[in-house]
């Protein structure tokens, strides 16, 4: 463990030689250098996140920088999904930001210099490192989102995001402080032995995780802190709610999963109690709320809410009554829910970028009136997106909340996966809505749908792969429960 080989750093190292390179390409080359910035970023990130993807199957954990850094089968699974993430993003936005003249190299490092925080989020061992990946892709966001600076809307997305964001940092700092008073430590393993050893002032470390589970719950737009959701996701360009609402959610839920099950996870039949509460509300908040919404993307971001209610169901239901025996299957369950709802939100907003137009923003109902007569392919796309977030067969979406479901009544918390699965039955109705506006409404443009060629097949493979999946989810699975097994704590 102590001679791990540094060659597990090369992908991380090669994502941010990237980053560097783009930044001295744009420095000396200027307006002149956007298009190979681009092909930078692109080409980095998904190198990277296919040199990530090698290195799953190592079952051994390796520890950096004195502990504060590890690699694990669980960590490289990750990164691969939010560096590939990425480099879909990028993709899809090409054609968005050129109509927008926002197809400037600040925006591809902003991302870039963003990913750089999710990889050390998710890989953190250390209160410090967490914090410090946290805060490296939440004040490039911020940026990111403020980027087209003669929209009044986008700038008030900024703040909003930027303001409550510092707010939640200040809680997940404080609670940090006072487990760190507590245990005498910052290193998540020693902190998870001193607490198991239970020579430790309770209250205080209660007190300290309460605040904890607060700054997890802002990150992951849970209610009650997911107020900034809804308008940072409407006011932003649709590129930069994309860059928001895709990679960082996979980031929060795994930066969550370090903070709470390989930090504190003998305190864990407190910290599920505050996420059964979370995780009731965000469902019902965001599958009611997303009924009247005329808007799109914040149709989508009070979709995400209830998304990361369901992924908030399987951290909740590891440990029962004290025991851990259904700790994998929970945790690999919420892990496989958050991969599949970053797929299903890529080509969501994919598509939303497709139909947009210069000048002319793609965001409300009646914009995909039709699309059925103006492209069967796409409004194929669509409805595969919509029925997976809605959880109808043969998409993925289907097995993804089956998966949590299951993994909620082997807990016995059957009265959370009822509610979860009535007010899923909510969210349908305006994720449908949208499906019959495709096929059954007569189209208000009838202009052809302009994209680049990488962008329409890459939306194709999307499409498809949500439905390969949904069909096939046994090796996604089984990867994901491999994952968690050899990255979970043995103490409790």
């Amino acid at each position: 463990m102590q001679n791990a080989p540094m060659s597990l750093l090369l992908p991380d190292g090669l994502l941010m030689a990237a980053a560097v390179l783009a930044w001295l390409n744009e420095t000396f080359a200027g307006e002149s250098g956007k298009r190979l910035t681009y092909l930078i970023a692109v080409l980095g990130s998904l190198v990277s996140g296919i040199w990530f993807a090698t290195l799953v199957f190592d079952p051994q954990p390796h520890y950096f920088y004195s502990h504060m850094y590890v690699v694990d089968g669980f960590a490289s699974a990750m990164k691969a999904v939010v560096s590939i993430g990425y480099a879909v993003t990028m993709i899809y936005s090409r054609k968005y930001l050129e109509d927008r003249n926002l197809f400037r190299g600040d925006f591809f490092l902003l991302g870039m210099f963003a990913l750089l925080g999710q990889l050390v989020m998710i890989s953190g061992s250390n209160f410090l490192t967490l914090y410090l990946g946290l805060e490296l892709m939440s004040l490039s966001l911020y940026a990111a989102i403020a980027l087209r600076r003669d929209a009044s809307q986008s700038n008030e997305a900024a703040m909003k995001y930027y303001v409550l964001g510092a707010l939640a940092s200040g809680f997940l700092l404080y609670g940090m402080s006072m487990l760190y008073g507590a245990t005498g430590s910052l290193d998540l393993t020693e902190v998870l032995k001193v607490i198991a050893s239970g020579h430790v002032n309770k209250f205080v470390l209660l007190f300290g995780v309460i605040f904890v589970v607060a700054g997890v719950a802002f990150k992951m737009g849970a209610v009650p802190f997911h107020m900034w959701v809804p308008d940072v996701y409407h006011g932003a360009p649709t590129a930069m709610t994309l860059l928001v609402g895709g990679g960082p959610k996979v980031a929060a839920f795994a930066w969550g999963l370090r903070l709470l099950v390989m930090g504190v996870l003998p305190l864990a039949g407190d910290w599920q109690q505050m996420l059964t509460i979370l995780a009731a509300l965000s469902l019902i908040v965001g599958n009611i709320t997303g009924i009247v919404q005329r808007n799109v993307k914040r149709m989508l971001a009070y979709s995400a809410i209830s998304n990361m209610g369901f992924v908030l169901l399987g951290l909740l239901s590891g440990v029962v009554d004290g025991k851990a025996d259904g700790m994998a299957g929970a945790y690999s369950s919420a892990m496989f829910y958050s991969i599949v709802y970053l797929l299903t939100t890529l080509g969501s907003f994919g598509i939303v970028m497709l139909l947009a137009r210069r000048d002319f923003e793609a965001d409300t109902l009646d914009d995909f009136k039709g699309l059925n007569k103006r492209s069967p392919v796409f409004a194929f796309v669509m409805m595969a997106m919509m029925f997976s977030l809605a959880g109808i067969p043969p998409t993925v979406g289907f097995y993804a909340k089956l998966a949590v479901l299951q993994s909620t009544m082997n807990a016995g918390l059957t009265w959370l996966a009822v509610l979860a699965v009535i007010t899923s039955l909510f969210g349908a109705f305006y994720y449908l809505r949208i499906v019959k506006l495709m096929y059954f409404d007569a189209p208000q443009d009838a202009s052809p749908l302009e994209s680049d060629a990488s962008g329409r097949w890459l939306l194709v493979l999307n499409g498809v792969a949500v439905l390969v999946l949904g069909i096939v989810p046994g090796p996604l699975m089984t990867l994901c429960l491999n994952a968690i097994t050899h990255t979970l704590p043995v103490a409790l």
